[in-house]
């Protein structure tokens, strides 16, 4: 059956998490003199936290902590590893962060005129395991909104990506079906098994040219390649 209904992931995939939370870090880094507490490199403090926040939100992803639990760890646990006492971070660089990195809007290399491309032709929709604050602010800032005809935040749905749910939420939503349909996004688990574990199709974003395991049916290593695909 001929596909009408695109879905897409926003971090990660659209919007270039890495890029936006590594600008955003940078100029808190100086802004609260983090070298004054032995942080000597600012490279190495969001090295650590970026690990950090991607463990932790794998965790948010299963509902084994919760929003506020995650954001008051990955900076905590940042501190730790670098070997400061976690009491010593400061209580405004969390609301700073989240203030701040939202309005960022770097995007992967093609992203308007795949979307616009794409638009023209297909009903494009987002499903994100976002917060939907800062979702919603990504979107706005970024002129995402034009795009998508529907936009489902986990956060607002209360179950996150991989889990079934979402994905019959965001079809139904989008008054679609899921043969009908075809998920984008980078994560393997959340997005492709998510997405195929319910019948939908998927096409793996792997801008940093990964391993592609044998059950990813389609890998793309750019979002042009896209228009070359519909």
């Amino acid at each position: 059956m001929s596909k009408t209904d695109i879905f897409f992931d926003l971090d990660h995939t659209i919007w270039d998490f890495e890029k936006n939370a590594a600008e955003t870090l940078m100029e808190l880094f100086e802004t609260y003199r983090f070298s004054s507490l032995g942080i000597n490199s600012a490279t190495l403090f969001i090295d650590t936290y970026n690990r950090n926040n991607h463990r932790l939100w794998a965790l948010y992803h299963h509902g084994k902590i919760t929003k506020s639990q995650l954001r008051e760890a990955r900076f905590a646990d940042t501190f730790t590893e670098l070997g400061i006492d976690p009491l010593l971070f400061p209580k405004t660089f969390e609301t700073d962060y989240l203030r701040l990195c939202p309005q960022k809007v770097n995007l992967f290399p093609h992203t308007h005129e795949t979307l616009t491309y794409l638009k023209e032709k297909y009903t494009l929709h987002l499903i994100s395991n976002g917060f939907g604050d800062a979702a919603q602010i990504k979107v706005v800032k970024c002129d995402l909104k034009k795009y998508f005809k529907t936009i489902v935040i986990s956060e607002v749905v209360g179950v996150h990506k991989p889990h079934p749910e979402i994905f019959h939420y965001a079809v139904k939503n989008a008054k679609t079906e899921i043969v009908k349909s075809v998920m984008v996004g980078d994560s393997l688990e959340a997005d492709i098994q998510g997405a195929q574990n319910v019948g939908m199709d998927a096409i793996f974003f792997n801008p940093c040219n990964a391993a592609v395991p044998s059950y990813v049916k389609q890998s793309i290593t750019s979002l042009e390649e896209l228009q070359s695909l519909f």
